[in-house]
């Protein structure tokens, strides 16, 4: 009986081992490097952030596949949020993806350059796009303020997993963290109390699936008032439109994290046979 069941469980690993995207491990171990473009295009600066990723996620990133973050790219994002537009000379940030270790997300920024976007501030736009696992880190040759990188961390996802993001989602997420980065900069708040904050009304938000722009205004209000936080009307505004625009794609965000999970996993990546086996208690 056992000899049969394993039989049925080396065909079973043989099956998904077919069925995974090419160049993806079954145990769901790929990394993958985004750069922005200034950064690849300057030896010393893509130095500096090498040696970052190096040091910091125990890689070498030579053997680690990479893609760039454009200007274009960041345009796209930062023009229809904030009107603001980049240069090919302006995008720095960079961001490496490890999906081998299991458990929730977690996000290394590197504190000396990254120095608007926190690490819980990215964690908290993941959240929003689905993303829940993995480890990635943030680094920039030089000084910036770090919103780019969160579209080169879901680069790297869909690289990685070779599962797209769909883009309502990326635009929820990505205008989340760089509404939040415009109110840190602008507004008298601290990054952790705005992270908290936002955590805290969209889990109210998704919990009674609230959609109505005011109804969500209020609770951001009262959530200022009860926890004497500082935010500029306007800042309010701003905020519920991203907590707004994050709710309204909700059903896109579980049809693409069901996805991931698939092949991600949720905490168990152990595609062994040892591991195989203890699941059917053998």
């Amino acid at each position: 009986m056992r000899k049969s069941l394993i039989g049925i469980i080396l065909l079973s690993i043989v099956i998904i081992g077919i069925a995974l995207p090419i160049g993806f491990s079954a145990q769901s171990d790929a990394k993958v490097i985004t750069y922005g473009e200034t950064t690849y295009n300057n030896a010393n600066y893509k130095s500096i952030v090498d040696n970052f990723f190096n040091q910091q996620a125990k890689v070498d990133v030579k053997n680690i596949d990479s893609k760039l973050i454009t200007a274009s790219d960041v345009n796209k994002i930062s023009s229809s949020i904030t009107g603001k537009t980049y240069g090919s000379d302006q995008i720095f940030s960079c961001a490496l993806v490890d999906l081998s270790e299991q458990g929730n997300i977690k996000v290394t920024v590197d504190k000396s350059k990254i120095t608007t976007i926190t690490a819980d501030m990215y964690i908290s736009a993941l959240k929003s796009a689905g993303i829940t696992h993995g480890h990635a880190y943030v680094t920039s040759p030089i000084s910036a303020t770090g919103e780019s990188a969160l579209a080169g961390i879901m680069n790297s996802y869909e690289a990685a997993t070779n599962v797209q993001i769909p883009d309502t989602v990326k635009q929820a997420a990505n205008e989340e963290i760089y509404t939040e980065s415009e109110i840190v900069q602008n507004d008298n708040v601290s990054a952790e109390n705005l992270t908290k904050l936002v955590d805290d009304v969209k889990e109210t938000v998704q919990k009674d699936n609230i959609t109505d722009h005011k109804t969500i205004v209020n609770i951001i209000y009262n959530y200022t008032v009860n926890n004497n936080i500082n935010l500029t009307n306007s800042s309010i505004e701003n905020l519920a439109t991203s907590i707004g625009g994050v709710q309204a794609v909700q059903g896109d965000v579980q049809n693409y994290s069901s996805q991931v999970t698939q092949i991600v996993g949720n905490n168990s990546g152990d595609m062994s046979l040892n591991g195989l086996l203890s699941r059917f208690g053998l």
